[in-house]
Formats: structure tokens, C-alpha cells, sequence
């Protein structure tokens, strides 16, 4: 070893702080999760790297030219990365059940009042409004969408606040269970629910994303850019007539994006930012929206099932935020443990599909109210 090289090495080991250390050990247990217990491997695996590089000491990947810097100035600063990861999600989700039963849109809209009781209370603890309205997004159990409202509210929080989201996202069959055995009867899990849905013709299917775009635009248009990429991808989908872009986007686009995405939002996750009480709060915060988001999903569950003399599993409310189509999976499978006979997935996924437009409209919604207030 010549002694340039010797000089840089010990250089780089007597720069190198405990709170340095500290956070490459988090990123260390970022990436074990990932792998060892595959919670959200896809995003958490490049978010705990990106954390371990951006602690480095001397390094020249989080300068100003550094490759991560870039990335997230071009992608996240930009809120480029959520809107191309949602033309992917797009793609992927099936309005069919939704269409067929679109009473099941009111869960949707019930699954994010954990947005806003969360908020109030983080207002009420110190946290600015806008740091508030961050942490309270977090209960939408969307990545994307807490990335890019955080982004524009917020962004010095926006790597715990990322973190904390695609960690909850992961924990949906942890946390939801016993949320759904405390507030449901084991009567009312047990309710069987016919599945003879109408028709939904081909023509609804492409008008339906084209229409939501358009509506959410007028009404909601800081929700625009998210609903309208979402949007475009399930276009895609649905067309039947662009099936190569339609699968670009569900594997290339997405998973490219994704790389960058996490790698970036890592590169935030450095000593001085994410070292505070203040990241404490968002995780205990972002926790209790999470709790009240399925909740209020329950509650409002069981007074359709009452409203419908018992004919509504009230189980399916539960599956009104955002974590698609986890937690529509997650409601059939408790419901299967009282009686293997009841089925209640297609019912769940039409509330679940609800969830995922209730939580892009609740962030457009926040924007609007927060935005004009703080600037």
C-alpha cells in the first residue's frame, strides 16, 4: 500500500463519527428485513444500501455531483420517481370489482380518516402543519403518494417519513389482524357474501380512467399528476391494443424506478437528519394513522353490514387504505381462519382499489388545504 492510499484510508477511519456508524447499522437492518424477513425487499433493499452510502465518510457519492444527489434531484425533488412508479401500479390494478360494485367506493373514502386524526394530533404535539399534514399521509399505507406530498410539504422529512411508510406497508399482515379480531365480532367475520357482480363491458373499462382523470383534474387538481399516471397505466392495461407497453411499464419502467427510487431516498437517510426525537414521533404517528385509517374502515364496515341486514362482511372495510392488493388479501385470509368456506376477496379488492384512488384524492386534498397556508 503506497502512502497516498494509506493517507486516504486512515483519513476516511478518523472521519468516520458513532452517528455515522449508527445509521449504517440501520441501514444494515433495512437490508436484513429485506432479505431475511422480505419486508417490501423491492424498495427497502436500495433505501437501507442507499442509507449505508450516503454515511460514508469523504464520500463522493452524496456531494454535490455525487450519483445520488443527482438521482434524487432529478427524481425525487422533481416527484419524477412516484409518478412513473404509479404509471407501473396502474398497470397492475383490475377495476373490475370495483366497477361491478362501486358502493364499495365509500370504504375507500372511510379508510383515510387516520390522514387527518393523525394530523390534528401531530399538530397538537408541536409539529408545523406541514410536517403534520407529512406524517399523517403516512396512514395511506402508499408509498408513492407519502413520497410525493412530503416532497412538496415537508421535504426534510421525506426520509423517515419513506421509510416509516414502506415499513408499515410491509407489517399490513402483522398490524391489521388483530386490529380487524378487536373490532369485529367473530359472527360478523363469519358472514358469506354472494359474489354476482355485473358485467363491467369493455367500453366502461376504458372510459373509467380517462373520466377519473378528467374529474379529479377539475375538482382535485393537485391530485392530477398521481391519479392521471395511475391512470395511464391502467389504460394501457385495459385498452388490450399497447400490451407491450402495458408490460414495460408493470416490469422495466417499475422496477428501474424503483432501484432509483429507494437509492435516493436512502441517500437522505444521513446522521444529522434522521437522528432526532422528531423521527420518534413520525414513527409512533405514522403507526397510529395506520391503526386509525383500518379502524375507521371497520366501523364504517359494520354499519353497512347493519345497514344491509348483515349481508356485508364488515371485515372488508379494513381493506379501504391503500396497501394493494395486500390487504384485500390479508381480509380474506382472516376471514377464512373463522370458516374456510366464506370468500370474500373480490368484495375486499373492489375496497381495496377504492383505497388505492382514496389515498392519491386525500393527499391532492391535503396539498390544496396545506400548500396556499404555508407559502
Amino acid at each position: 500500500m503506497n502512502g497516498i492510499a494509506l493517507s486516504n484510508l486512515l483519513e476516511g477511519i478518523f472521519a468516520l463519527q458513532w452517528q455515522q456508524l449508527f445509521m449504517m447499522a440501520v441501514g444494515g437492518v433495512l437490508v436484513y428485513l429485506a432479505i431475511a424477513r422480505e419486508y417490501e425487499p423491492v424498495l427497502l433493499l436500495p433505501i437501507g444500501i442507499g442509507c449505508i452510502f450516503a454515511n460514508l465518510p469523504l464520500s463522493f457519492l452524496t456531494g454535490e455531483d455525487g450519483v445520488l444527489t443527482i438521482l434524487y434531484r432529478v427524481g425525487v425533488e422533481n416527484e419524477l420517481f412516484p409518478l412513473l412508479i404509479f404509471i407501473g401500479v396502474g398497470a397492475m390494478i383490475d377495476f373490475r370489482p370495483l366497477l361491478a360494485q362501486p358502493k364499495f367506493v365509500l370504504m375507500g373514502a372511510a379508510g383515510q380518516f387516520g390522514i387527518y386524526g393523525t394530523l390534528i394530533l401531530a399538530s397538537l404535539l408541536g409539529f408545523k402543519l406541514n410536517e403534520a399534514s407529512s406524517i399523517g399521509i403516512i396512514g395511506a399505507i402508499d408509498g408513492p403518494t407519502a413520497i410525493y406530498v412530503t416532497n412538496k410539504l415537508a421535504p426534510h422529512m421525506i426520509g423517515p417519513i419513506t421509510v416509516v411508510a414502506y415499513s408499515y406497508m410491509s407489517l399490513v399482515p402483522i398490524i391489521q389482524p388483530p386490529i380487524m379480531r378487536l373490532l369485529t365480532t367473530r359472527a360478523e367475520r363469519r358472514i358469506k357474501m354472494e359474489y354476482a357482480p355485473r358485467a363491467v363491458s369493455k367500453l366502461a373499462l376504458i372510459l373509467f380512467p380517462i373520466l377519473v382523470t378528467i374529474i379529479t383534474g377539475i375538482l382535485v387538481p393537485q391530485a392530477a399528476p398521481l391519479i392521471a399516471m395511475l391512470m395511464l397505466g391502467n389504460l394501457f392495461k385495459e385498452s388490450g391494443v399497447v400490451e407491450r407497453l402495458s408490460q414495460s411499464v408493470q416490469n422495466e419502467l417499475i422496477n428501474v424506478t424503483t432501484i432509483f427510487l429507494g437509492l435516493a431516498v436512502g441517500s437522505t437517510m444521513t446522521a444529522a437528519s434522521f437522528l432526532r426525537m422528531q423521527t420518534l414521533g413520525i414513527l409512533l404517528l405514522g403507526l397510529l394513522a395506520f391503526v386509525l385509517d383500518t379502524a375507521a374502515g371497520l366501523v364504517f364496515g359494520k354499519i353497512m353490514c347493519a345497514l344491509s341486514g348483515r349481508k356485508i362482511n364488515p371485515l372488508i372495510g379494513a381493506a379501504g387504505i391503500s396497501a394493494f392488493p395486500m390487504s384485500g388479501r390479508v381480509v380474506q385470509r382472516v376471514a377464512q381462519e373463522e370458516d374456510f368456506e366464506t370468500f370474500i376477496l373480490m368484495h375486499a379488492m373492489g375496497a381495496n382499489t377504492a383505497g388505492q384512488l382514496g389515498s392519491v384524492v386525500a393527499g391532492g386534498a391535503l396539498l390544496a388545504l396545506v400548500l396556499p397556508l404555508i407559502s
